[in-house]
C-alpha cells in the first residue's frame, strides 16, 4: 500500500510539472503609454479675464496612445483617478494663483508615462469665517452630537418640495436617529480634526480602526468594518452646486460652502461621499449634507459638536437576584411562575399558530423548558408563556440561555411587555424585544424596543449575527435602567437605546417566551416544516 500511494504522488507531482510547464500566463504585450497630450479649458475665460470667471475651474483632457487610464496629481495637495482622461478641478484658494499639474498616463501591467504643466487661474470664493471655525484658527476637533436627535440621518435631496410635515430639504425627512441610538456601533468613535497651516485646511479622521458603512455601500446592512483612514486630508471650500433654488426659504438653511477631501476623505459615517454642503456652522456646532453617490436623489445629513462625548453613565449593576427558573423540575412548567396565552386570531402580526398549554406544544425536560411549534394538519399550534400578575419589574438585569428553532417560518422571541397594557394600548405601553429570530435568516438575531415616538412595526431596532443559533446554547441578555435599555448577546452589545421620562420604560413589565409562526416578521413558513422547538435552560431577573 505504501509503495502504491508513493507512486501516486510521483505521478500527481510529474503531471503538475508538465501542467506547470504548457500554460502561459501573459498580459499579451506591453507597451509603455507615449504621445502623452494634456489640454485645459479655463472657465469662463475670455480677453477682459483671461484667467477664468472666479469660479477657479479647470477642465482637463487627457489622452495617450495604449494607455487604459489617467491620473491627475495637482501641487495643492489634490489627486484625481481619470479612466477617460476628463476632470474638471476647482482650485478654491482664493485670488491668482499658480498650479503644478503633474498628468500620469497608465498602460498595461501598470507601466506609466507622465508629463506636467503649469496653470493659472482665478478663484473669488473665499469663506474665512467657515475657516475659523472649523479650524479654531490653528487646529480643532469635532465628534458626532450624538446626544442630538437626527445627528444622523438622511431626506430628499429635492430643494423646493415640501414633504407632508412641512419640512423642506435640508432635514432628513426619511430617517433620523434618536439620541445615542447608534452606541452600539463604532460610529461615534470618529474623532475628526480639523487644522489650518499656511492658508491650508487639513482633516483627519480616527476611527479607532472601524468605520460605520451604509448598507448600499458594503454588507446590505449598515455595519461597521474595518478602514484605515490614518493619513491627512486636504481640505478645499468651493460654493454650493447641490442644486439651484429660487426658494428664499430654502437658500436661508444653507451657508452655500462646500467642503472637499482629498483622496477619498469622509465624515465619519461611509456613504460614498467626499464633499459636503456646510448648512450651519457656529464656535461648537455644526450641520452638514452629503449627496449620496450611488443615489443622489438622497442626502445625508451629520451634526458635530465640539465637545467630548461624555463618559458613558455607569450601567446599574443589578446583582440581587430576584426571579430564576432554572427548568429542572420535569413536566409543566411551574404555575407559580409561568401563566399562558392561549387561542389564535393572528395576534396583531398575521401569525398562523394556535396557542396552547398543551404538553405537545410545551413541557419541561432534561433540565430545559421546551416551547415546540407543531404542524397539525392545514394548521399549526405552539405556546406562550408569560410572568404577567405572577412577576413583574421596573428596571434590572434579564438574562435568558436559550436555544432556537429551525425552519424558514418560525419566530421565537423572549420579550417583555408594559404590564398596563389592557388600558395603555400598545405601543403606548412600551415593548422590549430581548432577541426574535427569523427561521429564515439562520443566525441573525434582533434586538428591538417599541414605543410610539418610533414607527410601531419598525421599532426601534438593530440586529446581529451569531455563530449556531439554532444548534448551541447562547445568553441573550438586556439591562434596562432608568438612563438607558441596552440589549447584548453572549455579553456582546449590539443595542442600546437612551431611556428618559418620555419613555414608556419607567414602570412594571413583565416577561413573555413564545414560538410564533410566519405573520409580519416570521414570514413565509417551510411547506415541509413539521415541528422545531426553542429550549430554555433558565430565565435569571437581577435588581
Amino acid at each position: 500500500m505504501k509503495k502504491i500511494i508513493t507512486n501516486i504522488l510521483s505521478l500527481f507531482v510529474l503531471l503538475l510539472m508538465v501542467n506547470c510547464q504548457e500554460d502561459s500566463f501573459t498580459f499579451g504585450s506591453i507597451d509603455t503609454p507615449s504621445s502623452l497630450e494634456v489640454n485645459f479649458e479655463i472657465v469662463g475665460k475670455t480677453d477682459l479675464a483671461p484667467n477664468g470667471d472666479g469660479s477657479g475651474k479647470i477642465k482637463f483632457t487627457s489622452k495617450a496612445s495604449n494607455a487604459i487610464s489617467y491620473k491627475y496629481v495637482f501641487s495643492d495637495g489634490t489627486t484625481e483617478n481619470s479612466p477617460s482622461g476628463y476632470f474638471e478641478k476647482r482650485f478654491s484658494k482664493p485670488g491668482l494663483n499658480s498650479y503644478n499639474v503633474t498628468v500620469l498616463a497608465t498602460g498595461k501591467a501598470g507601466v506609466t508615462t507622465n508629463t506636467t504643466l503649469e496653470v493659472t487661474v482665478f478663484s473669488s470664493f473665499k469663506d474665512d469665517e467657515a475657516v475659523q471655525l472649523l479650524t479654531g484658527g490653528t487646529s480643532k476637533k469635532w465628534y458626532w452630537a450624538q446626544d442630538e436627535l437626527a445627528h444622523l440621518g438622511v431626506g430628499q435631496n429635492s430643494p423646493d418640495q415640501i414633504d407632508v410635515n412641512g419640512h423642506l430639504n435640508y432635514y432628513p425627512t426619511y430617517y433620523a436617529t434618536q439620541a445615542n441610538e447608534k452606541a452600539s456601533t463604532c460610529l461615534y468613535n470618529s474623532v475628526m480634526t480639523f487644522s489650518l497651516n499656511n492658508e491650508e485646511v487639513k482633516f483627519n479622521l480616527d476611527n479607532k480602526g472601524q468605520t460605520y458603512y451604509n448598507g448600499a455601500i458594503k454588507g446590505g446592512d449598515d455595519n461597521c468594518y474595518d478602514l484605515n483612514t490614518s493619513g491627512d486630508k486636504v481640505v478645499t471650500l468651493s460654493p454650493s452646486e447641490s442644486f439651484v433654488t429660487t426658494n428664499p426659504d430654502s437658500a436661508t438653511q444653507t451657508r452655500g460652502t462646500v467642503m472637499n477631501f482629498s483622496d477619498g476623505g469622509f465624515m465619519g459615517y461611509f456613504f460614498g461621499a467626499n464633499s459636503y454642503e456646510i448648512l450651519s456652522i457656529t464656535e461648537n456646532r455644526m450641520v452638514v449634507r452629503g449627496v449620496m453617490p450611488s443615489n443622489p436623489a438622497l442626502a445625508w445629513y451629520h451634526t458635530f459638536t465640539t465637545t467630548p462625548p461624555s463618559q458613558a453613565v455607569p450601567v446599574a449593576d443589578y446583582t440581587k437576584l430576584v426571579f430564576s427558573d432554572e427548568f429542572n423540575t420535569d413536566g409543566t412548567p411551574d404555575p407559580t411562575k409561568w401563566g399562558y396565552d392561549l387561542g389564535a386570531g393572528g395576534w396583531g402580526n398575521s401569525e398562523e399558530q394556535t396557542y396552547t398549554n398543551s404538553v405537545n406544544n410545551v413541557i419541561v425536560a432534561g433540565g430545559n423548558l421546551k416551547i415546540t411549534a407543531k404542524k397539525e394538519g392545514a394548521t399549526y399550534t405552539s405556546a406562550r408563556l408569560k410572568s404577567e400578575n405572577k412577576f413583574e419589574f421596573t428596571y434590572g438585569k434579564v438574562e435568558v440561555k436559550a436555544k432556537l428553532t429551525t425552519g424558514a417560518g418560525t419566530w421565537p422571541a423572549i420579550w417583555m411587555l408594559g404590564q398596563d397594557y389592557a388600558t395603555n394600548t400598545w405601543p403606548a405601553c412600551g415593548e422590549i424585544d430581548i432577541m426574535e429570530f427569523k427561521g429564515s435568516e439562520p443566525n441573525k438575531i434582533h434586538g428591538t424596543l417599541h414605543y410610539p415616538a418610533v414607527s410601531p412595526g419598525a421599532g426601534n431596532t438593530n440586529s446581529t449575527t451569531i455563530a449556531n443559533a439554532s444548534s448551541e446554547f447562547h445568553i441573550y441578555k438586556t439591562i434596562w435602567s432608568p438612563t438607558s435599555v441596552q440589549i447584548f448577546v453572549d455579553d456582546k452589545l449590539y443595542h442600546s437605546v437612551a431611556n428618559d421620562s418620555s419613555l414608556p420604560f419607567n414602570k412594571d413589565f413583565f416577561l413573555i417566551l413564545n414560538v410564533a409562526m410566519g405573520g409580519t416578521f416570521g414570514g413565509a413558513i417551510d411547506p415541509a416544516f413539521t415541528q422545531s422547538s426553542m429550549e430554555i435552560d433558565y430565565v435569571k431577573v437581577y435588581q
